[in-house]
């Protein structure tokens, strides 16, 4: 194999998907990037047995073949190389090396043979719909914050992808949750989704996902099964398999009765939730909040370093009321409204609170309280 390609189509590749690439192997192949000539250009792929990317990139094909390197020494050596850069590479005569040559820079990768390299075998994948990349990325910016790590409740470690219908027309919704604060997000559902089995798209997936969303009105084609998801844009195209788990009855735990209604600046409440915090300690995170009179009073305790207190005009009229959360989590949910207001719909010291942006109706958090 014999190919010269510009350093720049090759590293943006590259970074997308060497990230699929663990760092610690124990299967060899698993550390590398297949790399080879088709379509008069070449084909990049890397895989960790349940995700893998694949990208096409713009190459001068002077002999075909294929091989495989280390990922990430190949991503490193691609980056170090100056911008605008030719590069050149070619596998030796007995198959044991590649040689990257780019200007007066020659590096010797180690290569292994590519009939090593596993394929993801797809199936049939009985569901294919396009999407427009900002939908798709909205859904995912609104609710992967929410994702659980824990491994016991292992479907939760993923975002919930689904078709519901609504009063305002079918919606395509993401639905993630730790167990103790939910995130919810629709948006219009695609031609082609419709019966579509709902599926956990795991975390890692997620992100990678996410990072080849980058250009808003790009077309993003969907494929899957349930068992497997295909995303495709561009020259990218991820494939991943899915959590095989049910994800819960999230419904249950969304508050309908909540009577007790609190607006306040968005920004502001961010900044006093911060600011007290500082006082908390790493075990217990805990922020009071003291509603009463069109005043809201935030207070940390910490018995080893102090107190904090501050206080936040709002707009609330309803009985007095204390309720703890974790500050952190006050922090992520604000940090996804948009809005100048943030609406809190509050029942009592121990139950799930809802939040929203004051005029979004297709976005919505619920907050689990904590003992304060």
């Amino acid at each position: 194999m014999r190919v010269t390609l510009e350093r720049s189509h090759l590293l943006k590749s590259l970074t997308h998907v060497h990230r699929v690439v663990e760092r610690r192997n124990t299967i060899p192949i698993l550390s590398n990037v297949l790399i080879r000539t088709r379509d008069g250009g070449l084909q990049l792929k890397a895989t960790d047995l349940d995700l893998e990317a694949l990208e096409a990139v713009p190459a001068m094909v002077e002999r075909p073949g294929a091989t495989t390197v280390p990922a990430h020494m190949f991503y490193d050596i691609v980056r170090k190389l100056p911008d605008g850069a030719q590069v050149s590479l070619e596998t030796s005569g007995d198959g044991g090396t590649l040689a990257i040559q780019s200007g007066r820079s020659r590096f010797s990768l180690q290569m292994l043979p590519e009939s090593d390299f596993p394929d993801i075998t797809v199936g049939e994948l009985s569901h294919r719909f396009d999407i427009k990349a900002r939908d798709l990325r909205r859904l995912i910016d609104k609710t992967q914050f929410a994702i659980s790590n824990e491994e016991i409740r292992y479907y939760l470690n993923g975002i919930f992808l689904h078709t519901v219908d609504t009063p305002n027309g079918r919606r395509f919704r993401a639905v993630a949750t730790d167990g103790h604060r939910l995130a919810r997000a629709d948006v219009p559902a695609p031609a082609g989704s419709e019966g579509m089995p709902g599926i956990i798209v795991p975390r890692k997936t997620v992100g990678e996902i996410q990072r080849l969303l980058d250009e808003p009105d790009a077309d993003v084609v969907v494929e899957l099964s349930e068992a497997k998801i295909r995303i495709a844009t561009g020259d990218v195209v991820l494939t991943s398999k899915l959590i095989d788990g049910t994800f819960p009855d999230y419904g249950r735990v969304i508050p309908q009765g909540n009577d007790k209604e609190l607006k306040v600046d968005r920004a502001e409440f961010a900044e006093a939730v911060d600011r007290v915090s500082t006082i908390s300690s790493e075990r217990g995170r805990a922020v009071k909040l003291t509603l009463a009179d069109g005043k809201m009073t935030l207070t940390v305790v910490n018995p080893d370093s102090g107190s904090a207190t501050e206080e936040l005009v709002v707009d609330y009229e309803d009985d007095p009321l204390d309720i703890g959360f974790n500050a952190r989590y006050l922090l992520d949910i604000t940090g996804q409204l948009t809005t100048e207001t943030a609406v809190f719909r509050l029942a009592d010291p121990g139950s799930p609170t809802l939040v929203q942006d004051a005029d979004d109706g297709e976005t919505l958090y619920v907050l689990m309280p904590m003992r304060v």
